[in-house]
């Protein structure tokens, strides 16, 4: 089974609340609630892509001192194994703007489960609730 490396981010405001994004119609999982990120490129690393899809998909500007590892999904797919390392990142330049579709919300950890997320991301909620 193939594996994909994505790399995710629970930005976290002043407020202490995590950023979520909604994910567009027409993609996969589509209406799901996720932490921001995305796939790792080869030869890339997981803060680097982080660094690079936080530009893409929200415009905003981070650094790799910025991002803190916190905890790791590892979610068999039907058609893939899924590896996602979770970062916490609370100082960015910019103010987060949906750029490619999504909707973005800022949740408090106690609403974080209300919202729908994809199967891998479920696991990782407790986690992040404790550590908030």
């Amino acid at each position: 089974m193939k594996i994909v490396l994505v790399a995710a981010v629970a930005l976290i405001d002043a407020d202490g609340r995590v950023l979520l994004a909604q994910r567009p119609t027409g993609k996969v999982m589509a209406g799901l609630w996720e932490f921001p990120g995305g796939k790792v490129d080869a030869g890339e690393t997981p803060e680097a892509a982080l660094i690079r899809e936080l530009h893409e998909e929200l415009g905003i500007d981070t650094w790799s001192s910025c991002l803190a590892p916190l905890t790791f999904a590892s979610h068999a797919y039907a058609d893939f194994h899924l590896l996602m390392p979770l970062y916490a990142c609370r100082k960015w330049q910019g103010v987060p703007q949906p750029r490619e579709g999504q909707v973005l919300k800022w949740a408090r950890k106690q609403e974080l489960g209300q919202y729908p997320m994809p199967p891998a991301d479920i696991p990782l909620l407790p986690i992040l609730r404790d550590w908030l």
